[in-house]
């Protein structure tokens, strides 16, 4: 449960319910202000010096305090409410709030929370996608949620029909951790088939929701819960779907929040392939054909959580390059041990550590030093 008083906790949603404020103008309040307190106290004046806060603004807040005791007593019967859901608050000044997703342009301030959130949940990859995937896409959502959870990474869905529940449940049927971000309340389900599903990953994860108990799933909540998904993940990954659809939203923002996007390539002509193709041909995402394409391309962001053993794509390799592979790690290391290691010439170990390096499984630093990527 979150560290703010109920006083606090008080000051904070008065301040959210007044129209035309919202997480931006509180953190700028807050770095004039420091404290909550001292914003619903402030003199008019003071108030609209703050960048963004307009004079109708300025009176909003200044008359806030009128509200205070009908906002906390509407705070007492919702921790009530959250005590029996099970459900804590979290937010943005707890240490447990998810330190990826502070790191987006507007995290939201307090998060509703059931399970329990980890510290590897901060080694994340999200997979989302049409509601309605053909065969092809459900088979590839199976395949890259277990391959990735398997290597102990958590997968981040929304709990939607089709590739969201697909890649929840792969991963669960694995014994792996998944978080799933919902666009409603914590105690209205949607779609309704998936309460078990809900049920399990709060058992073995967690469930997110931005939104107060009794919001209802209404369209205009699922981008904010979309930029939740790729901000709590190091990547987003998107197997199938439309140009419109819902997963090209979440792959915009997390482009937007400097994350990587990955596409799973569809056939030519049939709808459900034609936003990631799109995603592809823009160069808005990676092209992948396996969790391995994955696992490379976030090799330094994932390595304290999978260490050396992040699998590389299968490439045929000569005698000589074996060697030097077997001899490399992450490490720089220069080329004189490098022969010593492999027992061949200097120039045979260039040669080979050239061709390495057009396979994309070794870099060149300066001073002859190499290193596998």
């Amino acid at each position: 449960m979150t560290r703010l008083n109920i006083e606090d906790l008080t000051r904070l949603n008065l301040l959210l319910s007044i129209e035309g404020i919202g997480p931006g103008k509180i953190r700028n309040l807050l770095s004039k202000f420091h404290t909550l307190e001292n914003i619903l106290s402030a003199d008019f004046n003071f108030l609209q010096e703050v960048d963004g806060i307009s004079d109708n603004l300025a009176k909003r807040i200044h008359f806030g305090l009128i509200r205070f005791a009908e906002i906390k007593s509407g705070i007492i019967k919702e921790l009530e409410k959250l005590d029996k859901l099970h459900t804590s608050i979290i937010t943005i000044w707890d240490k447990e709030y998810p330190a990826l997703l502070k790191k987006i342009y507007d995290p939201p301030l307090i998060l509703y929370v059931k399970g329990e959130l980890i510290e590897t949940d901060n080694f994340s990859i999200a997979i989302v996608g049409t509601r309605l995937p053909t065969n092809y896409g459900k088979i590839q959502a199976e395949k890259f949620a277990a391959d990735l959870a398997l290597q102990n990474i958590t997968i981040v869905s929304g709990m939607a029909r089709g590739i969201d529940s697909i890649a929840q449940r792969t991963t669960l049927k694995n014994d792996r951790r998944t978080i799933a971000i919902i666009g409603s309340g914590m105690d209205v389900i949607y779609p309704p088939e998936n309460k078990k599903l809900f049920e399990e990953i709060t058992e073995r994860g967690a469930v997110i929701s931005e939104f107060k108990p009794g919001t209802k799933p209404d369209a205009q909540n699922f981008p904010r819960r979309n930029r939740i998904i790729s901000g709590l993940s190091l990547g987003c990954i998107v197997i199938e779907t439309g140009i419109n659809g819902g997963a090209m939203q979440t792959a915009s923002l997390a482009l937007d929040q400097g994350r990587e996007v990955f596409a799973v390539p569809g056939n030519l002509g049939t709808r459900q392939a034609e936003g990631t193709n799109l995603l592809i041909q823009k160069g808005e995402a990676k092209l992948i054909t396996s969790a391995e394409d994955v696992l490379v391309e976030l090799n330094l962001k994932l390595k304290p959580i999978i260490g050396k053993n992040i699998p590389r794509p299968q490439t045929e390799l000569n005698l000589f390059e074996e060697k030097i592979i077997n001899a490399l790690n992450n490490e720089p290391v220069q080329i004189d041990k490098i022969s010593s290691l492999t027992s061949l010439s200097t120039s045979d170990c260039l040669v080979n550590l050239l061709s390495l390096e057009f396979k994309g499984l070794v870099k060149q630093l300066p001073g002859k030093m190499f290193a596998l990527i």
